[in-house]
């Protein structure tokens, strides 16, 4: 199956299937999003963090239409740090991805007025492989102690980051053991700055981008809730 983005994935794992709503933090679902779209565009070779900044290295369009918006606003805009980014490209980003989620018969819109005028907009699953396809990643990534490839290291990073844990859909007792090892995940490839890059399983300028993204995901939702 052809990979999607990450904006996508992560976007797939936080909405219910039957419901079609968002579950856990939305600002958190939001910050992770924006972190993907700019992540993909490392994974691309289109960006990179240079000097505190994240800036575009090659600005030849990716063929993913939103990714490219992106990659040409930080071609225009003056330098901005990855904490500001996530804040500029956060609105209105999942309504984008939901609409081309829609346009491929991914999800489906499910519109219902409440209350004789209120529109309210549902998105259950229309096509579920693509979703089992993630799953399976984490699955494995999250059972085993072998290296996933950087795209799943990366989402393991932003679940970790945005505090979506939940949206892996395990038991109550084993959230606290799936974020454990999330965490592993992100300091083994670099992400976390907790290992040396000769030894990780993504390139030196990718991790700089994500290890970044993460910490100000992190900081933009503040200190998490003593459980």
């Amino acid at each position: 199956m052809t990979s999607i983005p990450l904006a996508e994935e992560l976007l797939l794992l936080a909405y219910d299937d039957q419901t079609g709503k968002a579950t856990g933090s939305r600002i958190g679902l939001d910050l992770g999003m924006a972190a993907a779209v700019l992540i993909d565009l490392a994974l691309a070779g289109r960006i990179a963090y240079i000097d505190g900044y994240l800036q575009v290295k090659n600005a030849t369009p990716t063929g993913d239409a939103i990714a490219d918006a992106v990659l040409t606003k930080v071609a225009g805009d003056p330098p901005h740090t990855p904490a500001q980014w996530l804040q500029r490209l956060r609105h209105r980003l999942r309504i984008r991805v939901l609409e081309d989620l829609c346009a491929r018969g991914v999800v489906k819109d499910v519109d219902e007025t409440q209350l004789d005028y209120i529109h309210v907009h549902r998105y259950p699953t229309a096509d579920p492989a693509f979703e089992a396809e993630i799953r399976e990643r984490l699955a494995t990534a999250l059972t085993t102690d072998t290296a996933p490839d950087e795209r799943t290291a990366a989402l393991a990073t932003l679940l970790s980051a945005a505090r979506m844990e939940p949206a892996l859909k395990l038991p109550d007792d084993q959230i606290e053991q799936a974020h454990r090892r999330l965490e592993a995940i992100a300091a083994g490839a670099g992400f976390a700055g907790g290992a040396s890059m000769e030894d990780s399983i993504v390139r030196p300028s990718v991790a700089l981008v994500v290890a970044t993204l993460g910490k100000a995901i992190s900081a933009a939702l503040g200190t998490p809730k003593p459980s």
